[in-house]
């Protein structure tokens, strides 16, 4: 895995992760080189990956709202990752912080076997 999962808690309403990036990932060495930053594609993935582990099942992104990106994550950097119960079916709002907010929006998830039915 290209990231190491450090810490994770779940309560009724959140869920938190403190994770790392591994200096070594191959996001990094294309993105971009000399100056190397985590691609909004891999903080979606980080987050989608952590849902599906609660949820024990293999779940996929259905879709995505007003997700911002505020600020670049370097190789190494230290996250937080939040995840909260969403207003609608399948959503979830979800919040990257290093030192202040990185990435937050709204993610849909789907379960792979319906979408094999």
């Amino acid at each position: 895995m290209w990231y190491r999962l450090l810490q994770i808690k779940q309560s009724n309403t959140e869920l938190t992760a403190r994770v790392t990036t591994d200096r070594g990932s191959p996001w990094f060495a294309g993105h971009f080189p000399g100056t190397p930053i985590l691609p909004g594609v891999a903080q979606l993935g980080m987050v989608a990956d952590l849902i599906s582990r609660f949820s024990k099942d293999d779940l996929y992104i259905s879709g995505l709202s007003r997700v911002k990106f505020k600020k670049l994550i370097n190789p190494g950097e230290l996250l937080s990752i939040h995840v909260f119960p969403g207003r609608k079916e399948n959503s979830r709002s979800f919040r990257i912080e290093a030192g202040g907010e990185v990435c937050t929006g709204i993610i849909m998830l789907e379960n792979k076997e319906k979408q094999r039915l």
